[in-house]
């Protein structure tokens, strides 16, 4: 890939959120369960929505920001946030702060990821992005390995410390920001919006995300990812609920007359473990692997092995059959993810390209507010019923993004350009 795509704003970004993301898997898988047992998992599935509906707005401010005053700011504003949010959650007595500092802190996260994905997408040629955003999501994903394991004891016994760090490593990744990275806005959007006047900057913000949700094709990408998404998210949501509650302790070895019991949150966390491991073994080569594939076709196999893994976990109670199906749903998720954005990347004209990148991320925040659903069923419904459910889902993206396709060839875009 060359040096020009890993210079000094791409290293600070790739060791401050390696960092981060690995106090990030300690808590996250659990915070369903812990509002669950607090509140009620009826509760809880509400709640959970709500989050990322909050996030959207923030997630296009933060898109249109970044076009605006620069990927450099916004990405501090974000930082700052959440560093605050994790104080308030480290300093709470009451699950309802709890919940509010979780809030700001996806809508600190939600500023955050346009401008920081525009800021690789600014840096790196189109014909890298792929192999850029997959390198991003190994080291990310080295956290979900070990997280989820030391987070069961951690986030339920030493939580106060647990979110204590989290705020000191975004602080200290706020100086690094800081300190070191420069801005990548590019010249002729600067010198836009440098003519333009402040009075009219909200309008201009809203005109274009307007011109962005006419975009017929952006939108049926969007609402697709929707779809496709749902069951890639009941790993941290349904899943947890569900494996607590119906797999039984058994055993992982036996050997002669011992053999090493896992109980079913232990299970939990080894699963989401396996999920980052994953991640962190095959996200290169697999991107590597599909490298010659069209979108289209990654983005149909992805839907299938994620809905079709997830609906499996619902078959058998076996521990090896549930490490089985969850490389069948990890699989799903590995191949899509840098190719998300990578398409947005290219499809998106420069000038908007963080507005984009912005309403790219409502996929993943509406697919978020869907997600819960399963966690407010789950009730009064059977599990096969809610699995029957997440493959449907699964099945309509295929469909949507089959039409998406038809309406949209990359290759007569770059034609075009050409």
């Amino acid at each position: 890939m060359g040096k020009f795509i890993w210079d000094k704003n791409l290293k600070v970004r790739l060791i401050g959120e390696g960092l981060f993301n690995l106090l990030f898997w300690m808590y996250y898988p659990f915070i369903t369960v812990y509002f669950g047992e607090i509140l009620g998992f009826q509760i809880a599935g509400l709640l959970m929505a709500l989050p990322p509906l909050l996030s959207i707005i923030g997630s296009l401010f933060g898109g249109n920001f970044a076009d605006s005053l620069g990927r450099r700011p916004v990405m501090l504003l974000g930082t700052f946030i959440q560093m605050l949010m994790f104080v308030m959650f480290a300093l709470s007595t009451s699950p309802w702060i709890d919940y509010i500092a979780f809030i700001g802190i996806g809508l600190g996260s939600a500023l955050y990821r346009p401008a920081s994905s525009a800021m690789v997408a600014d840096l790196v040629p189109e014909r890298n992005l792929r192999q850029v955003f997959a390198a991003f999501m190994t080291v990310n994903n080295i956290g979900a390995v070990l997280g989820p394991v030391i987070g069961a004891i951690f986030f339920f016994h030493y939580r106060q410390e647990l979110l204590w760090t989290c705020a000191l490593v975004l602080f200290l990744y706020l100086l690094a920001i800081y300190y070191i990275t420069y801005e990548t806005l590019p010249n002729s959007k600067k010198e836009l919006d440098l003519t333009s006047p402040l009075k009219h900057s909200f309008k201009e913000r809203w005109n274009g995300y307007t011109i962005i949700f006419r975009d017929k094709i952006f939108m049926v990408y969007v609402v697709a990812g929707v779809f496709s998404l749902f069951p890639i998210m009941q790993l941290d949501l349904y899943l947890p609920v569900y494996i607590i509650n119906n797999i039984p302790t058994q055993p992982l070895f036996t050997w002669n007359s011992n053999s090493l019991l896992l109980s079913s949150n232990e299970i939990y966390g080894w699963l989401v473990g396996l999920n980052g491991l994953l991640f962190v073994l095959f996200i290169l080569p697999v991107t590597n692997w599909f490298k010659n594939w069209q979108e289209r076709n990654i983005f149909i196999l992805s839907s299938l092995l994620a809905g079709i893994g997830t609906f499996l976990v619902g078959i058998n109670n076996n521990i090896w059959y549930l490490f089985f199906v969850t490389v069948i749903f990890t699989f799903g998720e590995i191949v899509r993810t840098p190719v998300t954005q990578s398409f947005v990347s290219h499809y998106a004209p420069e000038h908007a390209r963080g507005q984009y990148l912005a309403a790219d991320s409502l996929q993943n925040s509406l697919g978020k507010a869907m997600a819960p659903l399963t966690v407010f069923l789950a009730s009064f419904t059977p599990p096969m019923g809610i699995f029957s459910l997440i493959v449907v889902f699964s099945i309509i993206g295929v469909l949507l993004y089959i039409k998406l396709f038809r309406m949209y060839s990359p290759k007569l875009k770059i034609m075009d350009e050409d």
